[in-house]
């Protein structure tokens, strides 16, 4: 069964792994993909970090503390990078990240 303590957090990062993902794939569609590669870089920096980080809390890996520090900068890098995009799906995958970011920052502490 699940630690309920991990609760919200894997869902923020799985959450947040799936819109990052959502929008790296959305960015290589976009018509100046070159400017979008940061954004596509980050997102899946983002994204595999949220997922490592929610499967350490799963299992209750004694380094889960310490990936959801790591995660929580990543997201606010991506947040911050996504922000800077008019994009609908860069600006949820904004929202998204902070939210994960709160909610790693919260675990990590």
């Amino acid at each position: 069964m699940l630690d309920s303590k991990y609760e919200a957090c894997i869902q923020a990062c799985s959450n947040c792994a799936i819109v990052c993902e959502t929008c790296a794939a959305s960015c290589l569609r976009e018509e100046d993909v070159k400017m979008m590669a940061r954004c596509i870089e980050l997102d899946r920096d983002c994204a595999d970090l949220c997922a490592l980080a929610a499967t350490l809390m799963a299992r209750d890996s004694k380094l889960a503390q310490e990936m959801c520090r790591i995660c929580a900068q990543v997201c606010r890098d991506c947040a911050q990078e996504c922000g800077s995009h008019n994009m609908d799906h860069c600006q949820a995958c904004a929202e998204a990240c902070r939210t994960c970011a709160e909610e790693c920052e919260k675990m990590a502490a």
